[in-house]
């Protein structure tokens, strides 16, 4: 019973992290797809930087619940079938967390090409102690008011998630599973900036920027400006 509900959780959270909201929404709302545009990055970030603050918003949101309902769910499962095993209930929600990242960073619906999960970092933080979440996004916060650079700011997140949680888990009784699932979230997180931090250490990262107007998105993402003549047969 504990290996089908630990079989349970991982699809969950694969499945879920797969479903790349910031694609879905990019392709159904605004008619194009994210990846195609700015950073190439499926981000709520990038979502933001390409289609304006309230595109960004609802990948921020769609990302922080997908990973909530995944552990929430996974956890809620094991509780319900193996009432009071609190080692079953750890994993099972350290798993679905897991996955649901890793589904996230490389969703099997949209070939393998996802964001680098801030998000749901942020919201694994969350369902592992409020705490870390606060500590996150003060430094998150605080280093982008200084920098106006978002992967700094979120590189940050991520090591000040490590640092938290292993405090916590000295401290204050967090669970080993818990303190595995965070680490491994933020570890991954950094990872997936690789290609930022080679921009970082030539000075080539650019600081964060709404979306100005249609034909910004265009020349960022490389695609040649229509004449005056094309744009009034549209």
């Amino acid at each position: 019973m504990q290996i089908l509900l630990y079989a349970i959780s991982v699809v969950m959270g694969y499945i879920s992290g797969s479903v790349n909201v910031s694609v879905i929404v990019s392709k159904i709302v605004y008619k194009g797809d994210v990846r195609k545009h700015g950073s190439g990055n499926a981000g709520a970030t990038n979502m933001a930087r390409v289609y304006g603050p309230v595109g960004g918003m609802i990948v921020l949101v769609g990302d922080f619940i997908k990973a909530v309902a995944a552990i929430g769910f996974s956890r809620l499962i094991a509780d319900g079938v193996l009432p009071g095993n609190i080692t079953v209930y750890e994993i099972c929600g350290m798993l679905a967390g897991i996955f649901c990242i890793i589904g996230h960073a490389f969703p099997v619906f949209f070939k393998f090409r996802g964001g680098k999960g801030v998000t749901v970092g942020a919201a694994i933080a969350l369902m592992s102690d409020w705490k870390a979440l606060v500590v996150i996004v003060i430094v998150f916060i605080a280093v982008f008011a200084t920098t106006r650079i978002v992967s700094i700011s979120s590189m940050s997140g991520g090591i000040a998630l490590i640092i938290t949680v292993a405090l916590l888990f000295v401290f204050n009784g967090l669970s080993l599973e818990r303190l595995i699932l965070c680490v491994f979230a933020s570890v991954l997180v950094i990872a997936l900036h690789h290609s930022n931090i080679k921009r970082l250490i030539h000075g080539e990262e650019k600081k964060f920027k709404f979306k100005k107007s249609d034909k910004s998105a265009k020349q960022e993402s490389g695609e040649p400006e229509k004449s005056e003549a094309e744009q009034k047969g549209e």
